[in-house]
C-alpha cells in the first residue's frame, strides 16, 4: 500500500476499496481507511462459505470492492460484497489518496481515469474511500502512482490536465503509445471555483473493460 494522505468518514451507499486485516471464523476485518475497520461477514460476500471456512475465501492483504451498507450508534461499519461491480481484487497494488480528490481522479465523464489507464495500460479500481487498485506491469503502476502524487498536491490548481497529459506522453516508452489521446476540452476536469467538489456515486473501474457509465456523474 503507499499512503499520500487522509482520513474517510463513510456513509451508506459509499463504494469503497478495502484490504483484510483479520480472518475471523465467520467474518474478515477490513481497513477501508475509516476510524474503526469494517467487518464483512460471510453472508454479505456471493459465496457459499461454511463456518471456518472463511480463509479459504479471503486472506490478510488481500483487496475487495465493498459497499457501506450501514453505520451503527456502536461505530461498527457494516458492509456488503454482493452487488454489481463489487468483489474480490487480483494482484495489483493499493494506492491511498484524498477522498476529496476523487472527483479530479475520475474527471468529467470519467475522461480523466481513461486517459491515464488508456496512456499506461493499467487496470484501475477507484473507491470512493480514496483507496485506488492499480494493476499492470511494474511501469505502468509507477506511472499511475506519479499521475495520483500530482492529483493529489495539485488538485486544487489550475492546469492540472495539462500537467498529468504532458507527463504521460513524456514517459510513453519507446514504440507504444496510448489507447487514450489528450483529453477533450469539453472534457477537461473543472478548474477551482468551477464545481471540483463533486463526488462519484460509484467507484471508476479503469482499463480493457472501462465503461464510462461506471464513472459517476460529471462534475458540473
Amino acid at each position: 500500500m503507499i499512503p499520500l494522505s487522509g482520513r474517510y468518514i463513510p456513509k451508506p451507499g459509499d463504494v469503497v476499496v478495502g484490504t483484510v486485516t483479520d480472518v475471523q471464523t465467520t467474518f474478515w476485518l477490513l481497513d477501508i481507511g475509516a476510524p474503526r475497520w469494517a467487518p464483512l461477514h460471510m453472508t454479505g460476500t456471493p459465496w457459499k462459505i461454511d463456518v471456518g471456512e472463511t480463509d479459504r475465501y479471503l486472506g490478510v492483504g488481500d483487496s475487495v470492492v465493498v459497499q457501506v451498507e450501514s453505520l451503527e450508534a456502536t461505530g461498527r461499519i457494516g458492509v456488503t460484497m454482493n452487488g454489481e461491480g463489487l468483489g474480490k481484487l487480483e494482484g495489483g497494488t493499493i494506492v491511498r489518496i484524498s477522498p476529496a480528490r476523487i472527483p479530479r481522479v475520475v474527471g468529467r465523464g470519467g475522461s480523466m481515469i481513461q486517459t491515464i489507464t488508456g496512456q499506461t495500460g493499467a487496470r484501475v479500481a477507484i473507491g470512493q474511500n480514496g483507496r485506488i487498485w492499480v494493476d499492470g506491469d511494474a511501469e505502468a503502476i509507477r506511472r499511475v502512482t506519479e499521475v495520483l502524487r500530482m492529483i493529489e498536491a495539485n488538485g486544487q490548481r489550475s492546469g492540472l490536465t495539462g500537467r498529468v497529459e504532458s507527463y504521460l506522453l513524456a514517459t510513453t516508452p519507446t514504440g507504444e503509445r496510448g489507447a487514450s489521446g489528450p483529453i477533450p476540452p469539453e472534457d477537461r476536469e473543472p478548474g477551482p471555483g468551477d464545481g471540483a467538489d463533486g463526488a462519484p456515486d460509484e467507484p471508476a473501474w479503469g482499463g480493457d473493460s472501462a465503461d464510462p457509465s461506471s464513472f459517476g456523474p460529471a462534475d458540473e
